[in-house]
């Protein structure tokens, strides 16, 4: 069954929903700037039990906002940001349930299972996501690094979904190219996700309604979960509420 997940993005310590494509050391078009702070949203989304949720730090100086979000509802919500060997420990004893990795993982470009091995040792199987965040190509999707800037060689097939599965818990993947921007979802790669992955997967980008899950759910015949943000009402949006979003998890998980 496909259930809506939610997400705290971070960008210099605020809550944010950006457009993704644009975000580079420059900043980023911003579409939401909220007035509260990251551990509002955590202990929010703790109380409706939403659970699987992430929270993504985009850039430097938002270490503070993210060590609150996790203090405030500890082992409930994924952190990726900046993870690698050398600090995804850090971040799974301060209250992240899992860690997401992405451009850690790449080296010059090309994916590195040594480097997948080495954090692994670190993280264990069951608490690492892998972010496969990508953008289209000419062939398909590739993954994209570096705040979703570089567009590396390794594509998004179903030999690279099945391989990468035995390494991690979960995917988290956002369709960088329609990002923030409510326009719709990716549905060539939602059902492509729902047909290819064999492990949990939760799909971020474009979303704009509660048909959105509706449609996730049919496409990817209830394989993929959904992330909703700047469509979103807690977000300032005004394409769907909260409340619908918890009522939809609610009546799947009963």
């Amino acid at each position: 069954m496909t259930l809506f997940r939610p997400c705290i993005d971070l960008h210099n310590g605020q809550v944010k929903q950006i457009v993704g494509g644009t975000l580079n050391d420059l900043g980023a078009k911003t579409n939401f700037v909220s007035s509260y702070d990251s551990a509002y949203y955590a202990d929010l989304y703790h109380k409706h039990h939403l659970t699987g949720g992430h929270v993504i730090a985009l850039g430097p100086d938002n270490e503070t906002a993210v060590l609150a979000a996790l203090k405030a509802w500890p082992n409930g919500l994924q952190f990726g940001g900046g993870v690698n060997q050398s600090n995804a420990e850090h971040y799974l004893s301060a209250g992240a349930s899992h860690v997401i990795v992405t451009s850690a993982l790449f080296d010059n470009g090309e994916f590195s299972f040594n480097k997948l091995k080495d954090i692994k040792v670190e993280t264990g199987k069951d608490r690492l996501v892998l972010d496969l965040s990508c953008r289209r190509t000419a062939s398909g999707w590739n993954i994209a690094t570096n705040r979703w800037q570089t567009v590396t060689q390794t594509q998004i097939t179903p030999s690279t979904l099945h391989e990468l599965a035995e390494h991690c818990a979960e995917f988290l993947i956002h369709a960088a190219d329609v990002e923030g921007l409510q326009a719709g979802i990716d549905e060539d790669l939602v059902s492509f996700l729902g047909e290819h992955c064999p492990i949990p997967v939760t799909y971020a980008g474009g979303a704009r309604s509660i048909d959105d899950l509706k449609l996730v759910e049919k496409l990817s015949k209830g394989n993929v979960d959904l992330t909703i943000g700047s469509a979103l009402d807690i977000f300032g949006g005004s394409g769907v509420t909260l409340k619908q979003c918890t009522d939809w998890n609610q009546d799947k998980e009963t």
